[in-house]
């Protein structure tokens, strides 16, 4: 990727990608984010110019310059990624750590963060604006859905389904075939054997349902 790029979030997720960029010689022109506190500050000289809503900066954003939305918050990051696909027909890049491992047999989407030391093994397949951090396995014909995040160190086992909008903690483990429902949430450290329902959380070894 030539263009520079645009981070929407100057959270640790914002910093996280401005790295990513840096090990790609990827130039980032600057942050937008909403916390008006942060405006004009700057992190690894990098200046955060703005709200992410303001005409004046999304102007910039189209044929020669890229946007990445690093917003872990699920509901916020739809409504930008939405936002630049009707204001600025954009569609969100990958940001992809020089030091991750993306099979070429992979299918990943749009809008994906894949962090330093993550992996992507062959036949798997990743949804738009997904989240893997650092050293988390995605294993072979694993299937990740849209909006998810697995944390660092976490380990999909071949031909797990995560669906679209879960979370996995840093550490769990899912194993071989298990499907982790829309919305649901894996505990750190977990090692998840049977199907988890949507919406449902949990945690443990293995992995019980909590709360609700």
């Amino acid at each position: 990727m030539k263009n520079p790029v645009v981070i929407f979030g100057a959270e640790s997720l914002g910093r996280l990608a401005l790295d990513i960029f840096a090990s790609n010689d990827v130039l980032v022109y600057g942050f937008l984010d909403d916390d008006k506190k942060l405006h004009n500050t700057e992190i690894s000289e990098v200046v955060i110019l703005g709200d992410p809503m303001d005409d004046g900066f999304l102007k910039i954003i189209g044929n020669k310059t890229e946007a990445f939305v690093a917003i872990a918050n699920k509901t916020h990051k739809e409504k930008i990624v939405k936002m630049l696909l009707e204001r600025r027909k954009t569609m969100p890049v990958n940001a992809i750590h020089a030091k991750a491992v993306l099979s070429e047999d992979a299918e990943i989407g749009h809008g994906i963060l894949l962090a330093a030391g993550a992996v992507v093994n062959q036949g798997a397949k990743i949804g738009n604006h997904t989240i893997i951090l650092s050293n988390a396995v995605v294993d072979t014909q694993a299937e990740i859905g849209e909006y998810v995040e697995i944390g660092a160190g976490a380990i999909i086992n071949s031909e797990a389904i995560i669906e679209s909008g879960a979370f996995v903690g840093s550490g769990a483990i899912v194993v071989s075939g298990v499907t982790i429902g829309a919305n649901a949430r894996v505990g750190a450290g977990s090692v998840v054997i049977e199907n988890v329902k949507e919406g449902a959380t949990v945690f443990g070894n293995p992995a019980k349902a909590i709360g609700k």
